[in-house]
């Protein structure tokens, strides 16, 4: 005995659902109106405020950084210090951990303005007392990072270029979530005036 079919059901219109603020129906209300309306703003305010705030943010951090490594490279000076102690060794000799691994040591340099200083510096394992590395000193004789590379202030724009188009959408949607928020409260403020008006109605006396 052949099984009937259940006959299928249309699928629902996805785009009648989502657009259902802009039909005219009787349950429609002016503040769902009002809420499409506002979607659509700050919609069309989104999509076209991202790009500005990319070029803008990048634009601004890259000429920011730029000038900070133009200020690094002019008072950070490259020199060569001295182990005042041995580095330790490290437990795994020649593997890749060992590589990567840097020890504090305390390190004796001349600073630019001739005094001879003590510091900590951290260096390959193993270094011998007596050694000779490389470091980078500021002004003011301290031990300090490598100035920035053009490619790092690149990178570093390019950042905060991704954090502004990341914003700007998050900016619109918790805009709309607070007006959305309004728009509710007001929506249950007129039913409990409704409410209020029609309740007496339902009252049946005892």
């Amino acid at each position: 005995m052949a099984r009937a079919t259940p006959p299928s059901h249309p699928p629902e219109e996805l785009p009648r659902v989502l657009l259902w603020r802009w039909r005219r129906n009787p349950l429609r209300r002016r503040t769902d109106l009002a809420q499409a309306w506002i979607a659509l703003g700050l919609t069309l305010a989104v999509l076209a405020a991202t790009p500005a705030a990319m070029v803008l943010a990048g634009t601004t951090a890259h000429r920011h950084h730029k000038e900070t490594a133009r200020h690094q490279a002019a008072t950070r000076h490259h020199t060569s210090a001295v182990l005042v102690r041995d580095a330790p060794r490290h437990p795994e000799p020649g593997s890749e951990e060992a590589k990567k691994t840097l020890y504090p040591v305390p390190v004796r340099f001349t600073a630019p303005d001739g005094q001879t200083v003590t510091a900590k510096t951290e260096v390959e394992p193993a270094l011998a007392v007596g050694s000779t590395v490389r470091i980078w000193v500021d002004a003011g004789g301290r031990i300090t990072d490598p100035p920035m590379s053009a490619e790092e202030a690149r990178h570093r724009a390019m950042g905060c270029a991704v954090l502004a188009a990341l914003a700007v959408p998050l900016l619109g949607t918790a805009a709309y979530g607070y007006a959305g928020r309004r728009l509710q409260r007001h929506n249950l403020a007129r039913w409990d005036a409704a409410w209020a008006e029609t309740a007496p109605r339902w009252t049946t006396p005892r």
